[in-house]
């Protein structure tokens, strides 16, 4: 299984920096989460495990909820996404104060040969998505054999 890697431009080389970037950029540094920060966003850490009866994937997203993921398969390309959006609003007798988040990524995989498309599947527990892969039956192990000789 082989995992297609996304390198963005650091942020120096897409626009230039000036001392207005910086203040700002210090000032809210520490109360957004480095993935939100200079407008780049940072992939969920991934592990992948082969199993003799399949792969599994397992994507550390903690504070997202069953319903923000998607995962889907086209062909031998699979896909696991994610999209959240929160607005917290706080109203006082003087001021109103919103604030918005949005978390979203993307990872893609391409699927071995030996996946069986049909046989996927997934659940999120404890900010742990699981992404479960069979084998295809032709590609599990076979146990070692003796052949009685006549």
């Amino acid at each position: 299984m082989s995992l297609i890697k996304f390198f963005p431009a650091p942020v120096a080389a897409t626009k230039p920096v000036n001392a207005f970037d910086n203040f700002f950029g210090d000032f809210f540094r520490d109360e957004y989460p480095v993935s939100f920060y200079n407008g780049l966003q940072k992939s969920p850490a991934v592990n992948v495990v082969e199993t003799d009866d399949g792969y599994r994937i397992e994507v550390a997203a903690p504070g997202l909820d069953k319903k923000d993921f998607e995962v889907k398969v086209d062909k031998d390309l699979l896909t696991i996404s994610a999209h959240k959006e929160v607005e917290n609003e706080t109203t006082n007798e003087k001021y109103t104060k919103r604030e918005f988040s949005y978390t979203e990524f993307a990872r893609n995989f391409h699927l071995p040969e030996t996946v069986d498309p049909n046989a996927i599947s997934a659940d999120y527990k404890n900010g742990i998505l699981n992404v479960t892969l069979a084998k295809k039956e032709e590609a599990k192990p076979v146990p070692p054999k003796t052949i009685k000789i006549k």
